[in-house]
C-alpha cells in the first residue's frame, strides 16, 4: 500500500456530523482530518484539550497543503469544521458527561467512530475498579453507543458505528469469569487482555447488527494493520520488537495507510446498509471462530450489561436490543 490516500473522495457537507474518539494522533487523527477535509463536521472526542487544539491547528495546516497540491474533492471552506469535546474513556463519569453534553447540543450524529484504544502496557485499575483495557477499549465505547444510539436513529438514513478492532483478537481468550482482571499485577497477561478487548468489539459489532436489523444504523469493526503510531508507547518489549520487525520487512503501515479502511467505511456511499462485518484492507474478512460464535456473543452481551447496565437507562438498553 502506498503512502497516499486510496479511499474515495466523497464530498460531504457540514450537516454530516462525525464523532471520532482518540483523534489527536495516529489513525484517529487521519480519519478526523480527511472526513473534515471532505466537508463533514468532525468532533474530536479526546482527553486533552491542549493536545486536541494543537491537532486541529495541524489539520488545518495540512488542509492548506492539500489545497496547494490541487487535491480534488476537498471542501471549499477556509478552515475545517473541527470541534473538541472532552472524553476520557478511563472514567465512566467523563463518558456520561460527554454523552449528556452531546445530546444536549441538539445536533445530529451520522458516524460514531470508536477509534480510541490502549494496549500492551502494564496492569492499571481505573477509578471505576476495572482493568484499563476492558474499560477504555470496550466498556466505555459500549456506553457511548448505548447513550447516543437514539441520536443516530433520529439523524436520518445511513448512520454508522465503526469500531477499531485488531487482528490481535486472535490472541485473546474468551473467559467471562476473568473478564475483569483482578489478579496480581505481575501476572497480568497484557497481550491476552488486549486481544480480549479487541475480540469483544468484533463480537459486539455482529451481535448488535443482528439486534438493529433493518434500522438506519449499521455497525462494523476494522483491523487497521500493524501501524507505526504512538499506540503501545508504554508497551512491553514484545510489541516494540514486533513493530521493529514489521518495519524491517516492510509490512508496517503509516497512520494514513492504517486509516484507509476506516475512512472508506465512514464516507463511501456504497457501504450504506452494510453491517455486522469485520473489515481488513477495505474487504469483509472472517475473524476467528470465537468472534462469530452466537452463543458466546450473547453471553458476552449479558455479561457486559452487568458492568455498564447501571449507567444506561431502561430505554437505552431497549434501544441497544433493537426494541
Amino acid at each position: 500500500m502506498g503512502g497516499g490516500q486510496s479511499f474515495p473522495l466523497v464530498s460531504m457537507t457540514t450537516d454530516r456530523v462525525i464523532v471520532v474518539t482518540g483523534a489527536t494522533s495516529g489513525i484517529g487523527y487521519q480519519i478526523a482530518k480527511w472526513c473534515a477535509m471532505l466537508g463533514a463536521t468532525v468532533i474530536l472526542a479526546c482527553r486533552s484539550e491542549d493536545k486536541t487544539r494543537r491537532a486541529i491547528e495541524q489539520m488545518n495546516h495540512e488542509f492548506e497543503v492539500e489545497k496547494s497540491r490541487g487535491t480534488e474533492g476537498l471542501c471549499h471552506r477556509q478552515t475545517l469544521a473541527l470541534e473538541y469535546m472532552n472524553l476520557d474513556l478511563a472514567s465512566f463519569k467523563s463518558v456520561l458527561g460527554f454523552c449528556e453534553e452531546f445530546k444536549n447540543s441538539g445536533r445530529k450524529l451520522h458516524v460514531l467512530f470508536c477509534n480510541a484504544g490502549l494496549g500492551l502496557g502494564p496492569y492499571v485499575k481505573t477509578e471505576d475498579n476495572l482493568e484499563l483495557l476492558l474499560q477504555v477499549n470496550y466498556l466505555s465505547h459500549f456506553i457511548v453507543i448505548g447513550k447516543l444510539l437514539s441520536v443516530l436513529k433520529a439523524s436520518g438514513p445511513d448512520c454508522r458505528i465503526l469500531l477499531m478492532s485488531s487482528a490481535a483478537h486472535h490472541a485473546g481468550s474468551f473467559d467471562l469469569k476473568t473478564m475483569n482482571y483482578t489478579g496480581e499485577p505481575d501476572n497480568y497477561a497484557r497481550m491476552n487482555y488486549y486481544g480480549r478487548s479487541k475480540l469483544y468489539q468484533i463480537m459486539q459489532a455482529t451481535s448488535m447488527a443482528r439486534r438493529l436489523g433493518n434500522s438506519n444504523v449499521t455497525i462494523n469493526s476494522i483491523h487497521p494493520g500493524v501501524v507505526d503510531t504512538e499506540f503501545g508507547s508504554e508497551a512491553a518489549c514484545c510489541w516494540r520488537c514486533l513493530l521493529g520487525c514489521s518495519k524491517f520487512i516492510g509490512v508496517s503501515r503509516t497512520p494514513i495507510e492504517g486509516a484507509q479502511c476506516g475512512i472508506d467505511l465512514a464516507v463511501n456511499p456504497k457501504h450504506a446498509g452494510v453491517t455486522g462485518h469485520y473489515w481488513v484492507d477495505c474487504k469483509i474478512t472472517s475473524p476467528n471462530g470465537t468472534a462469530m460464535n452466537v452463543e458466546k456473543q450473547e453471553a458476552l452481551w449479558q455479561e457486559t450489561l452487568t458492568f455498564v447496565g447501571e449507567h444506561l437507562t431502561s430505554e437505552e438498553i431497549a434501544g441497544l436490543e433493537g426494541k
